[in-house]
């Protein structure tokens, strides 16, 4: 059971850095200031490198990655796009990504309580994930 719990909650983390990273992506040309784009390509950077060590993890326990759902990225892009259709500012911008950033907390901290088994290095993965989300939301509220 602590080998099943490590590993779903290896690929949620895995699914929900990819997640972030997609997002970043898909943002990061749009915005004009270059404050906030500095610190949405190091939190970029932060997702990368995380979700490498992530999926370390899952080819030591011999297991699959994670893409994020097909549902949720589609989502996420009708959202993006609806929204900077309407207001493509910086604002609006950090509108979305606090939003996808509280969505990831939310989820991994759920993830976190539901595999409580997993081991502690994939807990500890999950927590840094939660960190550098929480980070990313605190800075981008000057931006709001």
């Amino acid at each position: 059971m602590a080998d099943n719990d490590t590993i779903y909650l290896l690929k949620e983390c895995d699914s929900g850095s990819k997640m972030a990273v997609s997002t970043i992506d898909e943002v990061i040309e749009k915005i004009s200031d270059s404050e906030m784009k500095q610190l949405l390509t190091e939190s970029r950077e932060h997702h990368e490198k995380l979700g490498n060590e992530i999926h370390s993890q899952l080819i030591e326990h011999h297991t699959e990655e994670k893409d994020p759902g097909v549902m949720a990225k589609s989502m996420s892009w009708m959202k993006t796009n609806m929204k900077l259709g309407m207001d493509n500012s910086d604002a609006t911008i950090a509108d979305l990504v606090t939003d996808g950033c509280n969505m990831g907390i939310k989820t991994l901290h759920k993830y976190l309580n539901q595999y409580q088994a997993a081991d502690e290095t994939s807990k500890g993965l999950c927590k840094e994930l939660i960190s550098i989300e929480e980070e990313l939301c605190t800075d981008l509220r000057k931006y709001l």
